[in-house]
């Protein structure tokens, strides 16, 4: 399967930023980049991400382009400043578009999601794990992504479920038990790990599948 790389676009800004490139290859775009010994600071914005250097492979240059000004925009700044900012994507939304990303059938990315956090955005397991798929901090280092950010989130997420899935030859009770107890206890029992929380898991979103006749009873 071809490489999917997600483009981050951040609006409104005037000067050009970079690309940082993972060793997963992804691309986050950022405005700018601190290294610092083993940690690598990478700036959006007001905020910015902190990871250890190793993560990132490279960083690309972006090229600035000036904007146009159009007529329109510059006879009526009044409107300009009236426009109203476009809502950001639902929960629903960022799964789908996930699903279709990396050739995921929209129902099961769904499903995930909703066995996962309930489809809420700041969600935080006992265990440390993060947002609407739960990713853990260190899987979410790992595939290059801001697990706080919801679109990050599920992006990550998505590309985690369809690496373990090519994992275990599509294999889908393979890939859910490595999503939810970690890809080493499936090794490890060369299967579905005997854990009662991973097997209910499983079972969930099997009948939840069967329900929406992603899956076959």
């Amino acid at each position: 399967m071809r490489l999917l790389v997600l483009f981050f676009l951040l609006a409104g800004g005037a000067l050009a930023g970079e690309y940082a490139v993972f060793a997963s290859g992804a691309r986050l775009h950022v405005d700018r980049h601190e290294a610092d010994g083993a940690k690598v600071r990478l700036y959006q914005g007001t905020g910015f991400v902190e990871l250890n250097s190793t993560v990132v492979r490279s960083y690309e240059a972006e090229e600035y382009q000036a904007p146009v000004a159009e007529p329109a925009a510059l006879a009526a700044p009044e409107a300009s400043a009236m426009a109203i900012a476009p809502l950001p994507p639902t929960p629903l939304e960022l799964a789908d578009a996930a699903a279709d990303r990396y050739g995921l059938p929209r129902g099961l990315v769904r499903i995930v999601m909703a066995a996962e956090s309930g489809f809420q955005p700041l969600a935080i397991s006992p265990k440390g794990a993060i947002g609407l798929m739960q990713l853990m901090p260190g899987t979410a280092q790992v595939l290059g992504a801001d697990p706080h950010d919801p679109a990050q989130n599920v992006d990550a997420g998505a590309r985690y479920l369809r690496d373990l899935l090519e994992k275990y030859n599509y294999g889908l009770r393979h890939a859910l038990a490595a999503y939810n107890a970690g890809p080493g206890a499936v090794d490890k029992y060369n299967g579905v790990p005997p854990y009662r929380e991973t097997i209910n898991y499983i079972s969930r979103i099997e009948k939840k599948l069967k329900v929406a006749g992603a899956i076959k009873p």
